[in-house]
């Protein structure tokens, strides 16, 4: 068993979790779906990585269809959070956003959650049209989904997400020149914008999207290349590409060439590589470190029985 892949996966899943409090009281839900998603993700890594150790037993197949769906569902969530979350920035940036009312709020929300999760679980049922067949299990990492490579499942799978990242980053390209253009006042703008955004969230959360969308193309670009690069199939006709759909593909290691065994581990240690990446952009400012010392003194406060001022913990948490 590799143990450092389960390890690895669920720390992954602990650490998007850390800045969750006050993404949570911002009702921030871009940045809440990307937790979600990132969470899920690493949590089915890490279970996977467990059940399918030094083995390619086929012992839990409903749980094979689920997880495989949700991992083609991530590959659209974490881009369309993204460009979600740039079209706020730059709606507040610009003179478009002088004030945010009740009524704009719930339809912003709305938007937010048909980006977030509803275009992903569209993207999940398109992922059906090129499934070749029910799903794969690889040695030590477990299922992965099926896909029947052909220009219909580039179509499908790998060119909308690239054209996400590419709206995210002109969208981000948009906020960065409302801000140029008004950086002076930028701040005073913020707060009438009647935004709980500040001018250091709001560039932390623009540049985890620039960054996350960067290094999201380059993965897309990876994983599509290393699936494609022995050609193309024909699509002769969709009961050709679904027949035999219940077949599972078992691939035990010592049957994987050492170049597509690291390039698949590459690919499988992207998701913690990407939660870890997004932790960096929170853990570290200054909400987080209000939020550690409210912790560090509720622990002080309930755990050791240490007194210490309600007003004071409130304080840290609230700034």
């Amino acid at each position: 068993m590799r143990i450092e892949l389960p390890i690895g996966a669920f720390i992954a899943a602990a650490l998007v979790l850390v800045p969750l409090p006050w993404h949570w009281r911002a009702r921030n839900v871009p940045t809440l779906s990307i937790i979600a998603w990132l969470f899920v993700s690493n949590v089915v890594y890490g279970i996977n990585a467990i059940i399918w150790a030094n083995n390619v037993n086929i012992v839990v197949p409903v749980w094979c269809d689920i997880t495989t769906k949700l991992q083609i569902g991530a590959t659209m969530a974490l881009p369309a959070c993204c460009l979600c979350l740039c079209i706020h920035l730059e709606r507040i940036s610009s003179v478009r956003q002088v004030n945010t009312s009740y009524k704009e709020k719930r339809r912003r929300m709305l938007f937010d959650c048909l980006m977030c999760w509803g275009i992903p679980i569209i993207y999940m049922a398109l992922h059906y049209i090129v499934q070749g067949h029910r799903f794969e299990i690889i040695e030590d990492l477990g299922c992965r989904p099926a896909i029947y490579n052909s220009i219909q499942s580039i179509l499908i799978v790998w060119v909308p997400p690239l054209v996400v990242v590419v709206a995210t980053l002109i969208f981000a390209g948009l906020a960065l020149y409302h801000f140029l253009q008004r950086r002076i006042t930028f701040a005073r703008h913020l707060q009438d914008s009647n935004s709980a955004l500040t001018t250091s969230r709001y560039f932390r959360l623009m540049a985890m999207a620039i960054v996350q969308m960067v290094w999201g193309a380059l993965l897309i670009g990876i994983n599509m290349w290393f699936t494609c690069r022995n050609g193309l199939r024909p699509w002769i006709s969709w009961e050709d590409v679904h027949f035999n759909f219940s077949r599972v593909g078992l691939f035990p290691e010592f049957l994987i060439p050492p170049f597509v065994l690291r390039i698949t581990y590459f690919s499988w240690w992207t998701i913690p590589a990407t939660s870890v990446l997004f932790f960096a952009f929170f853990a570290f400012g200054q909400d987080a470190v209000k939020e550690y010392k409210a912790c560090f003194l509720w622990i002080q406060r309930v755990i050791f029985r240490r007194k210490a001022t309600e007003s004071k913990v409130a304080s840290y948490a609230t700034g």
